[in-house]
């Protein structure tokens, strides 16, 4: 005796037609979102192969060319490390700052050397006694050399603009110049190394490196001083 399933009460009963209707109508809605899936990753690989709005940089520049080379004969005897900070502000005469004006906060790093100009020795800067025992060396004072700033460690950190700098900067087809921030930068480096020990420093370094040189060749007194000194 076969049984027959009974319908729960209320439940609308399904015909056994429809069931495989319905697991077609499965199928085809998972093949579709698999297909939709499958384009939108598509299209997201193609668009960054693609990188219509992306930028890449091209070197493009000549071999560098040896314009010449110069003998030095000087000593570098010390280096600074110094580091500013270049606060420059630009007011118009008769708009307030929000329309024009513009103020740039620049840290500029960098280093100066200081060295003694061995060249610049006269020829009777160096005299020895009758035994060649004893020998005094007069010397120049050290100098300094410009500047040299480092852009890794030199930028721009804050900067505030008024809306026609903007709007002139926006339309502008050159890229903003930031010279004039180096070039105060470097100035100031340069008063500040000039009013330090650098010089100094570097006077005792080239005396003391004379002194040992000089020793080693077999003098037994050595006498270094400068143009300067009595």
């Amino acid at each position: 005796m076969t049984r027959q399933a009974s319908t729960p009460p209320g439940a609308t009963p399904i015909a056994p037609a429809d069931q495989p209707r319905r697991r077609r109508g499965w199928r085809f809605l998972a093949g579709l979102l698999v297909v939709i899936v499958l384009l939108v990753v598509g299209a997201r690989l193609t668009w960054t192969w693609l990188n219509p709005f992306g930028e890449r940089s091209v070197d493009r520049s000549q071999p560098v060319l040896l314009e010449s080379i110069h003998d030095l004969s000087r000593f570098e005897a010390a280096t600074g490390n110094f580091q500013v900070v270049v606060d420059l502000e630009k007011d118009a005469a008769f708009l307030p700052d929000a329309i024009k004006g513009s103020r740039t906060l620049f840290v500029g790093a960098g280093g100066v050397d200081a060295y003694v100009d061995l060249s610049s020795i006269a020829s009777n800067a160096l005299t020895m006694s009758p035994d060649r025992t004893e020998v005094t060396v007069r010397l120049p004072r050290a100098a300094l050399e410009k500047p040299n700033l480092d852009n890794r460690r030199s930028y721009v950190y804050h900067q505030q603009r008024g809306i026609l700098d903007r709007v002139q900067e926006f339309l502008s087809s050159s890229p903003q110049n930031q010279q004039e921030l180096y070039v105060l930068a470097e100035k100031k480096i340069a008063e500040a190394a000039a009013a330090s020990d650098l010089r100094n420093r570097a006077d005792q370094n080239t005396k003391r490196m004379l002194e040992g040189m000089l020793k080693s060749l077999g003098f037994e007194k050595v006498s270094v001083k400068f143009a300067d000194e009595p």
